[in-house]
């Protein structure tokens, strides 16, 4: 006997109350970062890292002006959206943290990389796929990859001069390659190692730090200063990352050298967000 469909009034308020979860998660992730220490170069609970223009308080107000974006997005990924819709969510929550912040900008990149998660998240959802890490980088590829790829390449012909390969839209395009291929591998290596979540957030931002061309590093400090930072993060690696027993001795020698020089690899820790969203929302399932 076939089953009668769910009506949907019961549906839609089950959507809206996983989207503002997945909201939940996204800013929790957003202010796990900003709580972790120590993190080279970047704005902490205890510091304000390489920066001037901004400290841990510009990142709540930001973290809070964010939260109802994340699960719009959410559900315009339930909705089956095209592209150009989760950019204009996008750019209306980039408009409102510039607006909170006084034009400082805390959080452009996870805004684009979260939601964009939380976009898969939602079609996930309204697929009934089991949801992976798999299953989110195939949905970011098949529903929205030739439209990101057309992102990344529109922005192609205003670059001028010297910049680093990658960048967020790049990143975007080929469904966030650092997250799934770097920063969750590294994270779930330290957790299946017996360490805890602080040390595996550790270990991925610096694996984040040691792969990626990080457009932030990049403006501040030139070729020299990005390679600095990748010298420097694979050099901590090459150690053992947290497993080393002086691990957090070498990671504040690293904060020091990036604030001296005033390095702050920005990108790195909005990639370690999008990990950790991953991470969370697998756990969690669609339920």
């Amino acid at each position: 006997m076939q089953r009668a469909a769910a009506s949907p009034a019961p549906r839609a308020r089950a959507d809206r109350a996983f989207c503002h979860g997945t909201a939940r998660l996204a800013v929790r992730c957003l202010h796990a970062e900003l709580t972790l220490h120590p993190k080279p170069g970047l704005v902490s609970l205890l510091d304000n890292g390489s920066h001037d223009d901004m400290t841990a308080v510009t990142f709540m107000r930001s973290l809070f002006a964010l939260r109802h974006y994340f699960a719009r997005i959410c559900q315009a990924g339930i909705d089956g959206a095209p592209f150009a819709a989760l950019k204009r969510l996008g750019i209306d929550a980039e408009l409102r943290m510039l607006r909170v912040t006084g034009g400082v900008n805390t959080h452009r990149g996870a805004i684009f990389s979260l939601g964009l998660l939380c976009a898969a998240i939602g079609q996930a959802r309204a697929r009934r796929t089991d949801l992976s890490a798999a299953a989110l980088r195939a949905i970011l590829l098949t529903r929205w990859g030739d439209e990101l790829a057309a992102h990344m390449h529109a922005a192609a012909p205003c670059r001028q001069g010297p910049r680093p390969a990658g960048g967020a839209r790049e990143e975007g395009a080929l469904g966030l390659p650092s997250v799934f291929e770097v920063g969750l591998p590294a994270l779930h290596n330290t957790l299946g190692a017996g360490r805890g979540m602080r040390h595996a957030c550790i270990d991925a931002l610096f694996a984040l730090m040691a792969h990626i061309s990080d457009s932030n590093v990049f403006h501040r400090g030139g070729s020299d200063g990005a390679q600095t930072v990748k010298q420097q993060a694979r050099r901590f690696l090459a150690l053992g990352g947290t497993a080393h027993p002086q691990w957090q001795e070498e990671a504040l020698s690293c904060h020091r050298l990036f604030v001296g020089r005033r390095l702050s690899p920005g990108g790195a820790a909005d990639l370690l967000a999008a990990t950790c969203l991953v991470h969370a929302a697998v756990a969690r399932g669609l339920a």
